[in-house]
């Protein structure tokens, strides 16, 4: 991430349309004062959705300049962090979409079978629903990794609200869809992760058999 920091202080990347020095160096110091906070947050989602190191610095780097570019259009004492996901989601989708054509098909009857069972057989022995109890763990290598292979859809409902915990409303203009779609997204990424995570609850002893 150091590089995209060095990237957006090294200058040259300012919109012509600024006139003066005075007028760029106030548009610079006022972008790394309200973005540059957001910076660890734009790479844990990119890394999330990249699944890659390398293409997260590349993500986070390129969203960094385009939202530099245009912080014209941000609204102040709007959410920036929304405001930089959403630019970085958009990247990350035209990216995504040229490197994978067929959409990824989930088995939803299998998903919810698996998942009423669970809940069936523990709800009586756990406080909290079976989603409380995942989520209120830390995001160890298991959690992280069942992540990173949800549907790109549902994993970036969950990277926006439950790790971003950006609002449901928040979450809907980053991902462009209306705030039903995504609060169904979310539900239905954390059966799935509560299914995939099953092996890894019971070694844990998060539930029990």
């Amino acid at each position: 991430m150091r590089e995209t920091t060095e990237a957006l202080s090294g200058g040259g990347l300012l919109p012509f349309s600024l006139k003066s020095e005075e007028s760029k160096e106030a548009l610079r110091a006022e972008f790394e004062r309200i973005a540059l906070p957001h910076l660890s947050n734009l790479y844990t989602a990119a890394l999330y959705l990249t699944k890659n190191e390398t293409e997260a610095e590349d993500l986070v780097q390129e969203s960094y300049l385009r939202a530099f570019r245009f912080f014209d259009k941000f609204e102040p004492g709007t959410n920036c962090k929304a405001w930089l996901l959403s630019i970085l989601r958009n990247l990350f989708i035209n990216r995504y979409q040229q490197k994978k054509r067929e959409p990824e098909m989930v088995d939803w009857q299998e998903i919810d079978q698996a998942y009423e069972s669970m809940v069936g057989r523990h709800e009586r022995a756990e406080k909290g629903s079976p989603e409380e109890i995942f989520f209120s763990q830390l995001m160890d290598h298991e959690v992280e990794q069942a992540l990173k292979e949800l549907p790109e859809e549902f994993r970036s409902a969950i990277i926006l609200v439950d790790i971003q915990e950006l609002s449901y409303e928040e979450a809907a203009k980053v991902m462009e869809c209306v705030v039903g779609t995504i609060r169904s997204r979310v539900s239905r990424g954390r059966r799935m992760l509560q299914v995939a995570l099953r092996d890894y609850a019971l070694k844990r002893g998060i539930v029990k058999e």
